[in-house]
């Protein structure tokens, strides 16, 4: 855009709203950010209002935005003809359920707003710059606060009646060698229920930072994801895996996964084999930034 002769930058709002902290940004695009901010997910009053601030001060600072992508935690709502359109649901998150995130945030910033799940920006993100680049078919998951999934079919974000909610699949468990009741206030034993970030503390008593590499808790935690993983390839037929979020940060998960996936799949699908497995299962690229480049793109999609 010009304007008498002077180049105007269009500057977007990225807005990544999980379930221990919103991460904003003002950008000219995923790869030229103005700025950044990170706020505590505490109760939707206090967070969105410094959301708010921190767009409406940007905006000050850097000039208006034209669009905001919303990548939120979920369940939310993504049916635009819906009444709770833009709304997050019945989270276990505490506080938030019924929360109306988009409407608030369009209504504060006048802008047009983007919305969906986190794990569908991450899962953008990943596939214009990051892990997903060569391929049209992967499944993003972030295993951390909760367990999500974005799944990407031919080059296109999977949403049905709702979003994917692989985190609430149902587990087989040996109650004999882990007793654990699990997290999840829904389903118990869920995948999430079992294998969150908040599993881990509550089973073992300690966060997962605190565990070294030979902590009995790691073998458990890689059989549930590579359960997990199993179950995707055989759903979904994926080309790639990539597995994020807190959780995956202990990289030495990834082996474990390697081997109990292997040993699971029993040889049955042709596209994985243990020569191309580190390949098929991958950490993201974008280093806590997939959502940020998911939501900025969402928003620029508006334009």
């Amino acid at each position: 855009m010009e304007v008498q002769g002077k180049a105007v930058t269009t500057l977007l709002g990225g807005l990544e709203a999980g379930g221990t902290k919103f991460n904003c940004a003002i950008a000219a695009g995923p790869n030229e950010i103005r700025e950044r901010a990170s706020f505590p997910t505490t109760t939707p009053e206090k967070t969105l209002g410094q959301v708010i601030e921190f767009f409406q001060a940007g905006a000050q600072r850097h000039g208006p935005m034209s669009a905001l992508g919303i990548a939120s935690f979920g369940p939310v709502d993504l049916n635009p003809h819906s009444k709770q359109y833009g709304y997050i649901t019945t989270t276990p998150k505490s506080g938030w359920s019924n929360t109306n995130l988009a409407g608030q945030l369009k209504e504060a910033l006048s802008i047009p707003v983007a919305f969906d799940t986190d794990v569908n920006g991450a899962a953008l993100g990943e596939h214009l710059c990051g892990a997903a680049t060569d391929v049209k078919n992967f499944v993003y998951v972030t295993i951390g606060t909760g367990i999500g999934a974005g799944v990407m079919v031919d080059g296109k974000l999977v949403n049905g009646a709702m979003h994917p909610e692989i985190g609430h699949m149902l587990m087989p468990q040996d109650r004999q060698r882990d007793p654990y009741p699990g997290h999840c206030p829904f389903h118990g034993n869920c995948l999430e229920g079992l294998a969150c970030g908040p599993a881990i503390k509550d089973r073992w008593g300690l966060r997962g930072q605190s565990m070294d590499n030979k902590h009995p808790a790691w073998d458990l935690q890689a059989e549930y994801l590579a359960i997990m993983c199993v179950n995707l390839t055989s759903c979904y037929s994926p080309e790639r895996i990539i597995l994020g979020g807190g959780v995956m940060e202990q990289t030495h998960l990834f082996e474990r996964i390697y081997h109990k996936f292997l040993s699971l799949a029993g040889g049955y699908f042709p596209q994985v084999s243990r020569h191309n497995i580190r390949s098929f299962i991958v950490p993201p690229k974008l280093a806590g930034r997939s959502g940020e480049v998911g939501s900025l793109r969402m928003a620029q999609a508006l334009l």
